[in-house]
C-alpha cells in the first residue's frame, strides 16, 4: 500500500515543480520589462515618459491587490481549518519593522499627493493616481503579511505561486523605482560638491525632472519636495523587506514540515548593558557626524575636506571595533562544541544568501576606491584615509557574515539529560537527599520544599539498605563517599554552567553592539552622506559617468546590507 500510494506522489511532484519554474520565469520577465522601462525613462528615451512607467507600476499593484483580496477572502471562509505554519518565517520583530517603514511610506505618499496638487497644472494624472494606489497597496500588504507571512499553502498551489511571485517582483520594481528617484536627487547635488573640492574639469549635464510650471503655494511645495527625499530611504527598506517576506512565502508553497513548535526566544535587555551602552555611543556619534557632514560638505574646499576626513576617521574607528567584536565572538564559537542545525529552512537560507550577496555591493565600491588610490597620480591628503576605510569595510563584512551565518545555524542549547539524572543515579547508590537538592531544583534556582522526599522509584532500595543491620557500617561509608561525589559533581556542573553563562553574556553583548553599529552605518548612506560620491578621486581614475554608474548600482545593496545585518543580529541576540 505504501508503494502504491507513493507512486502518485512522486508523479504529482512534477506538475508542482513545473509550476515553480513557470512562476519564477513569469516573475523574472515581469521584472525585466519594468526594469527596461525604468531605464528608458532615466535616460530620456524617445517616446518613453514617466507616465508610462507609473502606469505599468499601477497595473502591477492593482493585480496584486486583487490577488491579496481573493486570498484573504478564501482564508476567511476557511478560517476553521488547521493550517501548517512556518514558525521561522515572519518573526514578530520583522513585522513590527516593516510596519514602521510602511507608516513612513504612507507619509511619503501623502507628500506626493500634496506635491501633485500643487503642480497639477503640468503633471500627468498618473502622478496623482500612483501615490493613492501605492498607499492602498501598502496598507493591504502589511495586513496580509501580518496575518499570512507564516502560511504554508497547500491548496490552489499553482495559482498561488503566480500570485506570490507577482507580489515579490512588484515590490522589487517599486524598490527599483525608489532607488532610481533617490539616486537622481543625489546626483543633482553631487556636481556642486565636486566643484568645491576643486574637481572643476568634471562635466556632466544635471538630470532635472522638475515640473515646467509654477507652484500654487511655494512654501508647501518646498516642504513636499525636500521631505520626499528624506523619506525615500524608509520606503526603499519597506519594499525590499516585503519582497523577502513574500519570497519566503513563495518558497513554502507545498512544503512538508514537521509538526513541532520551536522554543520562543523573546528579546530581553537583561545582561546586554555593556553592548547597548557602547552601541548607543556609536549611534549618537554617527548621527552627529552625519549632521556636520551634510552641513559642511559643499560649503568650501576646506570645509569639504574636513568633513570627509572627519567621516573617514570616525568610520575607521567604528569598523575596527566591529572587527574586534566579531573576532572575539568567533573565537568563543571555536571553544564551544555545538552542532549546526542543517534542517531545511527557507527563511534562514535566504538570510545567509542575502548577507553575502548584498555585501558584494560594498566590496565592489571598496575595491574601486583601493584601485583609485593606487593608480591616481595626485592624492589630496584626505583621500589617504579612504585606503584603511576601504580595507576595513571588506574585512568587517567578511567577519560579520561568518558570525551571523554561524549563529543562525547553531542549534539551540539543550540541557544534557545525563546531567539531569545525575542526582537520581547517585541516590540509588545510597545517598540521602537531605544533603543536596536535586539538579532540577538547582537549575531552577530553588531548593526542594521538602528535602526528605525521595522518588518512589528508589525508596525500596534505600530503605532496604537502612534496614539491613549487618550493612550499617557499609551504608555509612557509601553515604560518605556519595556525599563527596555529589559535592564534586555539583561543583563541576556549577563551574561549567558559570562558564557557559559568561560566554552567552559576552555573545549577547557583542550581538547588541553590532546591531546598533549596523544601524549607525545604515544612516550615513541612506541620508546622503556618501563619500563614494564626494571623494572625487575615483571619478578622476575611472571617469565620472562609469564610476557614478558603479556607485548607483552598488550603493542600494550596501544600504540594504546594513539593515538586513541589523535584523539578523537582533535574531542572533534573541537566540543566544
Amino acid at each position: 500500500m505504501e508503494q502504491a500510494a507513493g507512486c502518485p506522489a512522486v508523479g504529482g511532484s512534477y506538475p508542482q515543480k513545473n509550476a515553480e519554474i513557470l512562476s519564477s520565469q513569469y516573475g523574472i520577465n515581469l521584472f525585466l520589462a519594468g526594469l527596461l522601462l525604468t531605464f528608458a525613462w532615466a535616460v530620456h528615451a524617445v517616446g518613453i515618459s514617466k507616465s508610462h512607467l507609473l502606469s505599468y507600476l499601477i497595473t502591477l499593484m492593482l493585480i496584486q491587490l486583487l490577488w491579496m483580496l481573493w486570498y484573504l477572502c478564501r482564508s476567511c471562509t476557511q478560517r476553521r481549518l488547521i493550517r501548517d505554519k512556518d514558525t521561522h518565517a515572519g518573526a514578530r520583530w520583522l513585522k513590527c519593522g516593516i510596519t514602521l517603514f510602511a507608516v513612513i511610506t504612507l507619509i511619503l505618499d501623502s507628500f506626493k499627493i500634496g506635491y501633485y496638487i500643487d503642480f497639477s497644472n503640468c503633471l500627468s494624472p498618473t502622478e496623482g493616481i500612483f501615490p493613492v494606489t501605492h498607499a492602498v497597496h501598502t496598507i493591504l500588504q502589511v495586513y496580509f503579511l501580518w496575518c499570512h507571512a507564516k502560511d504554508i499553502i497547500q491548496s490552489f498551489k499553482t495559482l498561488e505561486r503566480f500570485g506570490v511571485i507577482h507580489s515579490v517582483f512588484t515590490n522589487l520594481l517599486l524598490w527599483t523605482n525608489g532607488v532610481l528617484t533617490e539616486s537622481k536627487h543625489q546626483l543633482n547635488e553631487h556636481k556642486e560638491r565636486l566643484i568645491t573640492l576643486g574637481f572643476g574639469n568634471i562635466t556632466i549635464v544635471l538630470d532635472d525632472h522638475a515640473p515646467q510650471c509654477n507652484c500654487t503655494t511655494t512654501t508647501l511645495c518646498s516642504i513636499f519636495s525636500q521631505g520626499i527625499y528624506y523619506l525615500y530611504p524608509f520606503n526603499i527598506e519597506y519594499h525590499i523587506l516585503a519582497s523577502t517576506m513574500l519570497y519566503v512565502l513563495w518558497k513554502n508553497i507545498g512544503r512538508k514540515v514537521e509538526h513541532h513548535q520551536p522554543n520562543k526566544t523573546p528579546f530581553k535587555f537583561h545582561g546586554i548593558t555593556v553592548g547597548m551602552i557602547f552601541g548607543l555611543i556609536v549611534l549618537t556619534s554617527t548621527i552627529a557626524i552625519v549632521v556636520v557632514y551634510l552641513i559642511q560638505i559643499g560649503g568650501s574646499k576646506i570645509k569639504s575636506e574636513l568633513a570627509l576626513t572627519m567621516f573617514y576617521l570616525h568610520a575607521i574607528f567604528v569598523l575596527a571595533l566591529m572587527c574586534t567584536a566579531g573576532i572575539v565572538a568567533l573565537l568563543i564559537y571555536r571553544l564551544e562544541d555545538r552542532n549546526l542545525d542543517n534542517s531545511k529552512n527557507p527563511a534562514r537560507k535566504l538570510d545567509a544568501e542575502l548577507l553575502v550577496g548584498t555585501a558584494a555591493g560594498s566590496w565592489l565600491l571598496s575595491w574601486g576606491s583601493i584601485l583609485a588610490i593606487i593608480c591616481a597620480q595626485g592624492h589630496p591628503k584626505y583621500t589617504w584615509y579612504n585606503l584603511p576605510y576601504s580595507v576595513l569595510v571588506i574585512i568587517e563584512k567578511y567577519i560579520q557574515n561568518l558570525f551571523i551565518i554561524e549563529s543562525i545555524h547553531r542549534e539551540q542549547e539543550k540541557v544534557n539529560d545525563d546531567i539531569k539524572t545525575l542526582r537520581i543515579v547517585t541516590i540509588s547508590r545510597g545517598s540521602t537527599l537531605s544533603l543536596t537538592p536535586l539538579y532540577k531544583e538547582i537549575y531552577n534556582g530553588r531548593d526542594a520544599p521538602d528535602r526528605g522526599d525521595i522518588p518512589c522509584l528508589f525508596k525500596g532500595s534505600i530503605y532496604g539498605r537502612e534496614n539491613d543491620g549487618a550493612g550499617v557500617a557499609k551504608d555509612e561509608t557509601s553515604q560518605d563517599s556519595s556525599l563527596v561525589m555529589h559535592s564534586a559533581s555539583d561543583f563541576s556542573f556549577s563551574s561549567r554552567n558559570s562558564v557557559t553563562n559568561n560566554k552567552r553574556r559576552i555573545l549577547k553583548n557583542i550581538a547588541a553592539f553590532l546591531f546598533l553599529c549596523n544601524l549607525s552605518l545604515w544612516i550615513p548612506p541612506a541620508f546622503g552622506c556618501r563619500p563614494e560620491y564626494d571623494n572625487g578621486l575615483e571619478e578622476i581614475v575611472f571617469g565620472f559617468e562609469p564610476w557614478i554608474i558603479v556607485v548607483n548600482l552598488a550603493m542600494p545593496f550596501s544600504i540594504f546590507y546594513r539593515m538586513h545585518s541589523a535584523a539578523s543580529l537582533f535574531e542572533v541576540n534573541c537566540k543566544t
